[in-house]
C-alpha cells in the first residue's frame, strides 16, 4: 500500500488530527490551523488525515484552538468531502498517523462514500414564550385543571402535590416536542438525506435537529425550513445554521 506525506513533521510535541478527506489532488494547503502551524497532510491508500504540528501533546479545549479547529474544517469543506475528528486528537507521529489510516482504512472509505457532497445543516426551534410553564398551562387545559386543583388552592401546597405536577409538565413538554418533531421532519424529510435528533438544551427548546444535506440542495432545505415555519404560529422561533461538517453524520470508533 504506497504511503506518503506531503510535510514533514520535525516537532517533539506531536501531530494535531482535524480530518480525514478523500485523497485528491495534492495535499497543499494555504491556510494554517492551531497555532499557525502549517496545515498538511499525510496520505495512506485512498484517504489523507489532514493534519498541523502541535508542541504539546495534550490540547486544551480554549477558545483559540476550538475557533482554529472549526476554521480549518471550513476550510476544508471549501474544496472536498471531510470526515470531522473530535477536537484534541493528538498523535505522536507520522507513524501513528499511517496506522490510523491504516487500521481505519475501510471504515474511511465507507464513512466517506455515506457523507459525499453533502454538509450539515442544525435546526433549532424554540417556544417564543416569556414563561414556558404558564405558557403550557394557557394552552393544554388538563395541565391547568391540575395546577387549579394541586396548588390553587388557598392552602400551602404539599411537596407531593408540587413533583405531580411537575411530572405533568414534563410529560405535556415531551409529548408536545414528539409532536412537533414530527411535523417538522415530515417536511425536511423530502430536502435531506438524513435528520438526527440530538437532546434539548432547555425547557425552551423544542427541537434540536441535524441535517445531512447535499451541496446542490441548500436552498432547497432552507425552503422546506420556511414550509415547515409555516405550519407554526408566533408562539416557535425557528433558527438554521450551518453549513457545517458532517459531525453528527460520522459514526467513528478509531482502531489506534
Amino acid at each position: 500500500m504506497h504511503r506518503d506525506m506531503t510535510h514533514r513533521s520535525g516537532t517533539k510535541g506531536g501531530i494535531y488530527l482535524y480530518a480525514i478527506a478523500p485523497r485528491e489532488g495534492n495535499g497543499s494547503y494555504s491556510f494554517s490551523g492551531i497555532d499557525g502551524q502549517t496545515v498538511y497532510a499525510i496520505a495512506d491508500g485512498d484517504v489523507l488525515a489532514i493534519v498541523s504540528d502541535v508542541a504539546d501533546e495534550r490540547m486544551r479545549p480554549e477558545r483559540r484552538h476550538l475557533a482554529a479547529h472549526q476554521q480549518v474544517l471550513r476550510q476544508l469543506m471549501a474544496r472536498c468531502t471531510v470526515l470531522p475528528m473530535t477536537f484534541g486528537i493528538i498523535a505522536g507521529g507520522r507513524g501513528a498517523i499511517e496506522r490510523i489510516l491504516l487500521r481505519n482504512q475501510e471504515a474511511f472509505v465507507e464513512q466517506l462514500r455515506r457523507v459525499a457532497d453533502r454538509f450539515e445543516m442544525g435546526l433549532r426551534v424554540t417556544w417564543d414564550a416569556p414563561n414556558i410553564f404558564e405558557y403550557f398551562v394557557n394552552t393544554h387545559a388538563e395541565l391547568r385543571a391540575a395546577r387549579d386543583r394541586l396548588i390553587g388552592a388557598p392552602r400551602q401546597p404539599a411537596q407531593d402535590d408540587k413533583i405531580e405536577l411537575g411530572r405533568m409538565f414534563d410529560r405535556i413538554l415531551n409529548e408536545d416536542r414528539e409532536a412537533c418533531t414530527a411535523k417538522v421532519e415530515k417536511v425536511l424529510s423530502r430536502h435531506c438525506d438524513a435528520i438526527k435528533q440530538n437532546p434539548c438544551r432547555n425547557e425552551r427548546e423544542v427541537m434540536n435537529l441535524a441535517c445531512l444535506v447535499e451541496r446542490r440542495a441548500r436552498e432547497e432545505f432552507e425552503t422546506g425550513v420556511f414550509a415547515a415555519a409555516h405550519l407554526f404560529d408566533h408562539n416557535f422561533a425557528f433558527d438554521y445554521h450551518g453549513p457545517w461538517a458532517p459531525h453528527n453524520f460520522v459514526e467513528m470508533n478509531l482502531e489506534l
